[in-house]
């Protein structure tokens, strides 16, 4: 058999924005040569959930070859997957990215039938319910922008067609983090985070696309808005919010505005902060430290 010469991009042929290289059959490569694969660098765009150090040194255990990670906050991340292609060969961004980046042609598709483990992808990815019997989320369900029709389409499917725009690797929960030694009291709904109590001491990201729907719990917990869809908000929901926090935010509520994962932990840690919205593993980074954080 002739040996074929193993390259970053012959390796990657086929892949698409997932974290998970699951089985060599959808990366595309018709032979990977064990003497050559050591000296192959995979480069990888996410955010800072994922993007972590133990992931890159598993895979090199695993696998074999190398992956070098860049932790992006999720609008920088997906400003390269649209205008940078050449910068990166994979791509970990959120499912409400994709009606971003895919238009530009980018990301390719994955033939289904080649992932190994596609029957163990849970239905809320693949027809967005998890139950027959389940609601549809509201906002960007993953199911509405997680299939193409072919290789080389660029737009969405309404079926599962057995081209994926992305594979879930990761559940993120967006939640309330607290510092429950500094509040001292059990803290239950999202209305807390505009309680004048912890003026000057609340954070909210600054991701337009996420944080606008954690001000929408926030508003709707108030009692002041209630949303048909937090997800495709009307022009008056969306003024609403925005006047009810723009108030906050002049009368000095929050400390500070967080972009990335690493800022959000750091703000919580060092006490400028003692409620904020924050990602779920972000609250376990900052227990890590031996602080406490709900």
């Amino acid at each position: 058999m002739k040996e074929t010469k193993l390259s970053r991009r012959n390796l990657l042929k086929g892949a698409a924005a997932t974290a998970a290289f699951a089985g060599g059959s959808t990366l595309g490569a018709p032979m990977i040569w064990a003497q050559n694969i050591k000296d192959v660098t995979l480069r990888q765009i996410g955010t800072g959930v994922s993007n972590l150090n133990e992931i890159a040194e598993k895979v090199k255990e695993d696998h074999g070859f190398n992956l070098t990670m860049t932790a992006l906050d999720t609008d920088s991340a997906a400003q390269r997957v649209a205008t940078q292609p050449g910068s990166f060969d994979n791509a970990d961004i959120e499912y409400i990215s994709c009606k971003k980046v895919w238009p530009a042609g980018n990301l390719q598709a994955m033939d289904a039938s080649k992932l190994d483990n596609y029957d163990k992808i849970a239905q809320t990815f693949r027809s967005g319910k998890l139950t027959p019997t389940s609601t549809i989320a509201q906002g960007t369900a993953p199911h509405t922008v997680g299939f193409v029709d072919g290789p080389n389409v660029k737009s969405f499917a309404d079926h599962e067609s057995g081209w994926m725009t992305m594979v879930p690797t990761i559940y993120n929960a967006d939640t309330l983090g607290i510092r429950p030694d500094l509040i001292g009291r059990p803290i239950e709904s999202w209305s807390e985070l505009l309680n004048p109590e912890f003026k000057g001491k609340a954070s909210i990201l600054d991701i337009s696309s996420i944080g606008i729907m954690d001000m929408a719990m926030v508003c709707e917990a108030m009692g002041e808005i209630t949303y048909g869809d937090k997800g495709n908000m009307t022009k008056e929901e969306i003024d609403k919010t925005i006047a009810i926090f723009t108030e906050a935010k002049k009368n000095g509520q929050f400390r500070a505005f967080w972009k990335t994962f690493d800022e959000s932990v750091n703000l919580m840690a060092s006490g400028e902060v003692v409620i904020q919205s924050m990602w779920s593993p972000a609250i376990t980074a900052v227990k890590s430290r031996g602080i406490p954080c709900v």
